[in-house]
């Protein structure tokens, strides 16, 4: 009987292993590290040491090679470090080695990931997709990770002591993935009609990286209670909700946030989810404006729409959290002339570069949200006429 448990117990301490190679340069390797952290931090683990290996590319028995291996194997010894945290893919075979050096369990960014939405799931829908993108992630690792399956104190995926042999494990991994995928195609027809019995409302979905605000904006704009939290994938099951501005109603959905090197078993899992998104006829892409790289997890966004063949529609970039960008950019000593003027550079910057398709607020401080809802109702009506024209009792 296939088992499945935490990765991470609570408070447990981690080290934090990440490799500058041909595509990854020192720079983003220590921003990728940060992030790993705060996903790890999200799973009840804290990091308590970093380590970064220059390699030309990936060493296929320990990733790092062993040299390095060795220097993290004197660290973690006589220390009470029960998990090792690396931010790039690793294969069965490459965990199997790493563990057998360090006597520690060992996980990918990929696992952690899924760790936390398992830990996030609510509903059925969701437990199911992180169901099956688990199995998805597993079934490759399985023959590189015979003996790191019985390992004990945790993992995902197959953990079952009755079965001996790799090839009835892989036929039940199989199974089962099978099983999840008929499931889940049942879960989708639901949602579909779900979402086809709302009627003729235009429909709008925040979207954006993890941790930028979705939670807290739909809560303002919706009037609702949707839960928010600063940690990495608050929301995970999609939240939809009927707002009206000024008699004009529409449906607005909060979506699962999207990061870095997210795993494709998800974004294939998680297909009706990305739904809300596909369908949707305006998004609200929001932005963490006091990220020190928030161009970077713009630019992710927008690549993960494209990919998800979400992006052919209209766009409303939110860049929240202005009130955070001014305190870390803003010197004690400045005059408020300078202040204005910087940050009137910043708005002016983005409005030619979205063709006035953006909104600068705080959440938080409820600044600027005025401003936001008259963006949104505007598109909103524009749709209306084009789509609806009978419903003119949404126009004046």
């Amino acid at each position: 009987m296939l088992e499945k448990k935490n990765i991470i117990q609570q408070e447990e301490k981690a080290i934090l292993v990440g490799l500058v190679y041909n595509t990854q340069t020192e720079e983003q390797v220590k921003e990728y590290l940060e992030e790993l952290a705060f996903l790890a931090e999200t799973a009840g683990a804290k990091s308590v040491k970093r380590f970064i290996q220059k390699l030309p590319h990936p060493d296929s028995r320990t990733f790092v090679g062993k040299g390095k291996l060795e220097e993290i194997r004197k660290y973690v010894e006589g220390r009470d470090i029960r998990i090792a945290i690396f931010d790039d893919e690793l294969s069965g075979s490459q965990i199997t080695n790493i563990e057998k050096a360090l006597d520690i369990k060992t996980i990918d960014r990929s696992d952690l990931i899924l760790d936390i939405f398992a830990r996030r799931a609510k509903t059925a829908q969701a437990k199911t997709q992180v169901e099956l993108a688990q199995y998805q992630y597993l079934l490759p690792r399985l023959k590189g990770m015979w003996k790191h399956l019985e390992r004990l104190g945790g993992g995902i995926g197959t953990r079952g002591p009755g079965e001996t042999e790799i090839e009835t494990d892989r036929r039940i991994v199989k199974d089962k993935i099978a099983l999840l995928r008929r499931r889940l195609t049942e879960i989708d027809k639901q949602a579909f009609i779900q979402r086809k019995d709302r009627g003729e409302f235009i429909r709008v979905a925040l979207v954006g990286y993890t941790n930028v605000g979705k939670s807290t904006i739909m809560n303002l704009l919706s009037k609702s209670d949707v839960f928010a939290e600063n940690k990495l994938f608050a929301t995970l099951d999609t939240t939809t909700r009927k707002v009206v501005f000024e008699n004009t109603p529409f449906l607005l959905s909060d979506t699962v946030g999207f990061i870095r090197k997210l795993p494709h078993h998800l974004v294939e899992s998680f297909k009706s989810t990305l739904d809300e998104v596909r369908e949707a006829d305006i998004l609200l892409h929001v932005v963490d404006t006091s990220h020190p790289r928030y161009e970077d997890q713009l630019g992710i966004v927008n690549h993960t729409l494209q990919e998800i063949k979400a992006y052919d529609k209209p766009v409303i970039t939110i860049f929240n959290k202005m009130d955070l960008y001014e305190k870390n950019t803003f010197d004690p000593w400045l005059e408020e002339e300078v202040k204005t003027e910087i940050v009137n550079e910043l708005k002016e910057r983005w409005e030619n570069e979205l063709q006035g398709n953006c909104v600068f607020i705080s959440a938080t401080e409820r600044r600027n949200l005025e401003e936001l809802r008259n963006t949104i109702l505007n598109k909103v009506k524009e749709l209306y006429k084009a789509r609806y024209p009978y419903k003119t009792e949404y126009f004046f």
